[in-house]
């Protein structure tokens, strides 16, 4: 170095910190899964798989006319016998999964839900518009092994469900130019379970037709498909059962975090979509177009499709916790993303962090007295507010973001 050279910035504790961080992440990541593996297998309460049950013993119900939607499991869950609830081309996707040993598939399973939640660290750092400040690559598998620990996540291995990888598809969508591949990946995911059909929206704020509507043309196909193989179930379906949340879980229970189910412990019964549940939405859909506006749309992809989908989790009659793996690509933009420097993304971005991994839902279920009882003491019912509150402090902070202050943030290439 020359004399004239600027001397190198020294190295603060935080930078030592991550770097080291880095450097351990493979074997972090090994402890984080051997860690999970080991809750499953040697405690008592570790997994039930319930959900992976369900959906195994729904799919080996094809063939047998009338019996898809009269199935239920309840091995485990003698007070709530659990239906078979998605519509009916998921049983078609999920019939290869009757030919596997059911503890051979559960192993397998979750080393799944772990390539998957590691593809969704690593699809949203690709979708961030500003370079990362470290090995990408290793910061996502540190991403990985605390979120195996986030209550989304810890639900889903309990539960065996599939939300990681539905994520997963509607983030490759977003990430894909190509309008064919973008629309078949909601499209599918949409047929498999509904709730990622709401991305749809994200497609027309920005603007691409092609995949919106190559995305309704393939979930057609999957009702129409599933229309010749199970028949006459499939049309029970979309006729009866649509729209049904009774069939699908106990609307009060503190595991649901939509409006409906924290407006009906308020009022200590089922709101259905009375006056303040669609006032919520309202409120909701207001911030979250504000927000679009405020990261400048699709320009923003991560945090457009991040804003679509909370608005999403918000409106659906039933959000489990488990539907809530979008927290993990939020808190992502928060800390990594073009307003990371700020304050106010460090403070959401942290306390979601902390939120998810404490698991204010899992912690309220354990004081109501069943799933099934909506009516509780206030201070139960406006806790289980959490994460729609959460929500709305997240929405109305990127929405009251200055732009000329957002443009003169440093940006650079995408994180690959």
């Amino acid at each position: 170095m020359r004399i004239n050279d600027p001397a190198p910035a020294p190295a603060t504790s935080g930078s030592r910190l991550a770097a080291r961080l880095s450097a351990a992440a493979p074997l972090l990541l090994i402890a984080s899964i051997a860690a999970r593996l080991a809750w499953t297998y040697l405690v008592p309460t570790g997994a039930n798989f319930v959900d992976l049950h369900v959906y195994v013993g729904g799919a080996a119900t094809l063939g047998r006319p009338g019996e898809l939607y009269d199935y239920v499991y309840a091995d485990q869950t003698p007070d709530f016998p659990l239906p078979f609830t998605y519509p009916p081309f998921a049983a078609v996707v999920f019939y290869p999964l009757t030919l596997v040993p059911f503890g051979l598939l559960a192993l397998v399973w979750q080393l799944g839900i772990v390539a998957a939640l590691y593809g969704v660290v690593r699809t949203s750092q690709r979708l961030l518009t500003v370079a990362p400040r470290h090995d990408a690559r290793r910061v996502a598998m540190l991403w990985t092994a605390v979120g195996i620990w986030t209550e989304p996540l810890r639900s889903t291995f309990d539960y065996g469900q599939i939300n990681v990888v539905l994520v997963l598809a509607v983030l490759g969508a977003v990430y894909s130019s190509r309008w064919w591949l973008s629309g078949l990946l909601v499209g599918l995911a949409a047929g498999v379970k509904l709730t990622p059909a709401v991305s749809g929206l994200y497609f027309l704020g920005a603007r691409r037709w092609g995949a919106a509507v190559f995305s309704a043309v393939v979930f057609v196909a999957t009702v129409g498909l599933s229309l010749l193989v199970v028949g006459d179930q499939a049309r029970f379906y979309f006729t009866d059962l649509l729209g049904d949340a009774d069939r699908v879980g106990p609307v009060g229970t503190s595991f649901n975090q939509s409006w409906r189910g924290a407006i009906s412990r308020i009022l200590g019964h089922d709101a259905g979509y009375g006056p303040w549940v669609v006032a919520g939405i309202v409120v909701t859909a207001a911030l979250a177009l504000l927000a679009w506006r405020a990261v400048g749309g699709a320009q923003d992809r991560l945090a457009a499709i991040v804003i679509v989908q909370l608005f999403g989790l918000l409106l659906s009659p039933i959000s489990w916790t488990h539907h809530w793996v979008w927290v993990i690509p939020l808190m992502i933009w928060l800390l990594h993303g073009p307003l990371a420097r700020r304050l106010g993304a460090r403070v959401l971005g942290w306390g979601w962090l902390a939120l998810s991994l404490v698991g204010v839902p899992w912690l309220l279920s354990f004081a109501q007295p069943t799933i099934w009882e909506i009516s509780r003491p206030w201070y139960l019912a406006w806790a289980g507010l959490i994460y729609p509150v959460a929500t709305l402090v997240t929405l109305a902070w990127v929405a009251a973001s200055p732009r000329s202050r957002r443009s003169r943030e440093p940006s650079a290439r995408p994180c690959r």
